[in-house]
């Protein structure tokens, strides 16, 4: 299969590199030059939790008028629209489009775009990604990504043997892959365990395991998590269970010495995902009336860190 990766970040290196592996046909777009120097000199390597592996790939900074039969869009959620023109060229209507992003909304504003018709949406739970040099990808873990139909796809074309095609795919490539009917909630669980430990981790720079056993942060964690799990319940979401803080404390101890993205993004000096994250939160409590203070607050001290450095 001819598969394009828009977004060659961490998570994105990490789908090129096995899917690719596995012997499909993978190019890359990304606005980094020197990764994409690194990948097309070197070839793209991956380490940790999969092994160790480098292809090669050809990657690009530039949209490629290239048709591809499937679409993965990896970019940060700050740059889902920058990215629609990248898969607009790249796609006809017999092109699948998976589109993996943290916390609530970029899904929504790609289908206002591209529509809806062949979008699939990805949840990537419990990888702890990061870039360790251009070209060069590792990851903590890999538990698993659970993907499914955009949820509100009413006119969606794609059959359940279209789904089922495209999770086999990731599963060859030694990914662990769930097909969700409902991806909306595995959305919802993956952002409770995201607030409790993404704005505390950029804002203290304690990994997942320190804030999750830190006296003082982890309370914050905690309440974090159990607002979000609340919200939820009042936006009538269908989540898989029912104690948010055994939830946050079972993510913790699979990737203990992981860093968030959030945290990350901080320490690079660029812009975090914070408004989709603990954002998200009260954005969506505002829909039903609520309040959620404890994100809010964190999305609040967390945008004054980014404006100051």
């Amino acid at each position: 299969m001819k598969i394009a990766v828009v977004g060659c970040g961490a998570m994105g290196s990490i789908y090129a590199a096995l899917l690719a592996s596995a012997g499909n046909e993978v190019f890359v777009v990304d606005a980094n030059k020197t990764h994409v120097q690194a990948i097309n000199k070197q070839g793209l390597r991956v380490w940790g939790a999969s092994g160790d592996r480098t292809v090669k790939i050809e990657a690009f900074t530039k949209r490629q008028h290239r048709i591809a039969d499937f679409i993965i869009v990896a970019v940060k959620s700050a740059d889902v629209l920058a990215a629609v023109p990248i898969v607009q060229t790249m796609s006809n209507v017999n092109t699948i489009v998976l589109t993996i992003q943290n916390g609530l909304g970029s899904s929504q504003q790609l289908a206002e775009i591209i529509g809806n018709e062949r979008l699939m949406v990805g949840v990537a739970e419990g990888f702890g990604a990061s870039l360790k040099a251009p070209g060069e990808a590792h990851h903590n873990a890999m538990k698993g990504i659970r993907m499914g139909r955009f949820a509100e796809a009413k006119g969606n074309k794609l059959s359940n043997s279209d789904v089922e095609c495209i999770t086999e795919l990731w599963r060859i490539a030694g990914f662990e892959v769930y097909t969700e009917k409902d991806i909306e909630a595995a959305q919802w669980g993956k952002l409770i365990c995201n607030v409790a430990y993404s704005a505390p981790c950029a804002l203290t720079g304690l990994t997942i395991g320190e804030v999750a056993k830190d006296p003082y942060v982890g309370s914050i964690s905690r309440s974090a998590a159990a607002e979000a799990w609340k919200v939820a319940l009042l936006r009538k979401i269908s989540l898989s269970f029912d104690d948010p803080i055994k939830k946050i404390h079972d993510f913790a101890i699979r990737m203990p010495e992981a860093k968030p993205s959030m945290l990350l993004d901080i320490e690079a000096g660029r812009v975090s995902e914070v408004d989709v994250i603990n954002g998200a939160i009260p954005r969506e409590a505002k829909k039903v009336g609520a309040d959620a203070p404890v994100n809010e607050t964190l999305t609040a001290l967390v945008k004054s860190l980014e404006s100051r450095r």
